[in-house]
């Protein structure tokens, strides 16, 4: 990701895990480093590294689970909503997981369709206590 992606890069994140999960899902863990670089007005990670890890992490999801089928279609973020809910202080772990199986995504792509799928995030520090949610929308934009 750090190569197809130099802007993880510029923010310092770290791939801490991907895993799979039940029905062929797919789990990712993203870290953004407490630097004062990324920091806000008051002392916590930015909204808007914020936005870029969870965004990230699902991309990373997305990657793990489709990125044997990227000759057939391009991965594209459509849309993403977050929740800030609570303020965060120190790194911050990004949590990604596929919201639908990934034989449900593939039979549409194999079927012509271009499929969408959410990627459900969760954001919090490193003690567990969440600071904010988000969903990203993706498809996968078949080659013709």
């Amino acid at each position: 990701m750090l190569q197809a992606v130099p802007f993880a890069r510029t923010l310092g994140f770290e791939f801490v895990e991907v895993a799979p999960e039940t029905q062929g899902g797919v789990r990712a863990v993203v870290r953004l480093p407490d630097t004062p670089a990324t920091h806000n007005h008051v002392g916590g990670p930015h909204a808007g590294a914020m936005f870029t890890l969870g965004e990230t992490a699902s991309g990373t999801v997305v990657m793990a689970a489709f990125g044997h089928l990227l000759d057939r279609a391009v991965p594209l973020a459509v849309r993403a909503d977050i929740a800030y809910r609570k303020l965060a202080m120190g790194p911050v772990l990004a949590t990604a997981r596929l919201g639908r199986t990934p034989a449900e995504v593939v039979a549409e792509l194999d079927a012509g369709q271009r499929p969408e799928f959410p990627v459900e995030v969760e954001i919090g520090t490193e003690d567990g206590t969440v600071t904010g949610t988000m969903t990203v929308v993706w498809t996968l934009r078949p080659n013709r």
